[in-house]
């Protein structure tokens, strides 16, 4: 419910992270809980945030332990905020860190509250390994039990294929098709070449690569469990040595989604403050942007459309939402795990018949993305539609 008359604009103040880490190496020992308290932590002692209560936190994470029921608010209570500061967690697959900005953005822009952090944490080196589904039967059968007998005749039934573990699933559920397998489909509609995915790679990786040289990462990564920066970023990676690499996804014995082209599983979190600009400005915070419009779509993926081209719907309904174009940005991120997938929306989007048939207000095709990056080194698409957030003079469009 809005308080008050207006919708107030949302400040961005600023963001941390811990390094971004491959999964099973420099994190392995180290749970959701614990990655989510250092980001939040390096946030707070960014911005001076130790004591205050603020209006409210959001985080989620994907692949979560029975134990992390509660995961933000447990994560607040180990930093130095207030602990009157409420939190709680939400999930949208990928896209669950972008949503908490979305819905606290929302909060603020409401009246509702006056700040906010938005955060997101995942790590496949702490999965969550269940007991084989007979044998969770079995506990049950035998806890319902009221007498002795009761209790033990359930296990009558136990054989040694019960103890074997439950894995969590790395398919999507309805197809039995991996993210991989997805964008190889993907890639194939969308007739996207092998080497046009080993350059957007290497340009990623290079541009990454410039960004920290000159400095862009670091009042944004902080070090955890003594590591200073990402290591899944490939500064002496080649199109020599990308072509060279084998598929990772063959289907029908071919493929053309790499090692090199995707992103490795990736243990990390990363939160960002969110504001009111009174409250910014009655602490000596900076605004650096403003969080603007947002969208979210969905895909018919189960026919004939693309696991992950959600982008490809979503931000040209932003588009239309804001009255701008995709030509007016300075800034693009296109955050997916498969240089396939960036290169399917691009393609997506410029294709009118795509976009009359799918939903585009408009009728026609949204157009071109300069990749050049002339203005920005770091202005790189980084190997989830997303939020529009404008700084000052320039815009940013980012989509998961």
């Amino acid at each position: 419910m809005l308080v008050g008359n207006t919708a107030r604009r949302v400040a961005i103040v600023g963001g941390a992270r811990i390094p971004f880490v491959r999964s099973m190496g420099a994190y392995a020992e180290c749970s959701n809980q614990q990655m989510l308290t250092a980001a939040l932590q390096a946030l707070t002692d960014k911005y001076r945030l130790a004591g205050e209560r603020l209006g409210d936190v959001g985080a989620g994470a994907v692949l979560k332990h029975p134990r992390d029921f509660n995961l933000t608010r447990e994560s607040v209570l180990g930093t130095t905020l207030d602990a009157h500061t409420p939190a709680f967690d939400l999930q949208r697959a990928c896209g669950t860190s972008l949503e908490t900005a979305i819905l606290l953005g929302l909060k603020i822009a409401a009246g509702q509250i006056d700040s906010a952090i938005a955060a997101g944490v995942d790590t496949a080196s702490d999965a969550p390994i269940g007991v084989n589904e007979n044998l969770r039967r079995i506990l049950l059968r035998s806890a319902r039990g009221r007498s002795l007998g009761q209790r033990l005749a359930p296990w009558a039934s136990l054989r040694p294929g019960h103890w074997k573990p439950s894995f969590p699933a790395v398919v999507e559920p309805r197809t039995g098709l991996t993210m991989g397998q997805g964008t190889e489909l993907m890639a194939r509609r969308w007739g996207i070449r092998r080497e046009a995915q080993d350059e957007l790679a290497l340009a990623s990786h290079a541009r990454a690569a410039a960004a920290y040289d000159a400095g862009f990462f670091d009042d944004l990564v902080f070090e955890f469990n003594g590591v200073r920066r990402d290591d899944n970023l490939r500064r002496d990676s080649s199109l020599e040595k990308l072509a060279r690499l084998k598929p990772a996804f063959p289907m029908g014995g071919s493929g053309t989604l790499t090692a090199g082209n995707s992103t490795p599983m990736t243990d990390g979190a990363a939160a960002v403050l969110l504001a009111s600009e009174d409250w910014a400005r009655a602490r000596g915070l900076p605004v650096q942007a403003y969080l603007t419009f947002g969208k979210v779509a969905a895909v018919d993926f189960l026919r004939d459309e693309g696991l992950l081209m959600a982008p490809a719907y979503a931000v040209p309904r932003m588009l239309d939402d804001a009255g701008l174009t995709l030509q007016d940005f300075d800034f693009y991120e296109i955050h997916e795990a498969f240089a396939a997938q960036v290169l399917c929306t691009l393609a997506a989007w410029e294709s009118a018949e795509f976009c009359r048939g799918h939903g585009r207000a408009h009728r026609r095709d949204v157009g071109q993305v300069d990749r050049a990056a002339r203005r920005r080194p770091w202005a790189h698409f980084d190997l989830h539609g997303g939020w529009h957030g404008r700084h000052r003079d320039r815009r940013a469009l980012k989509t998961l």
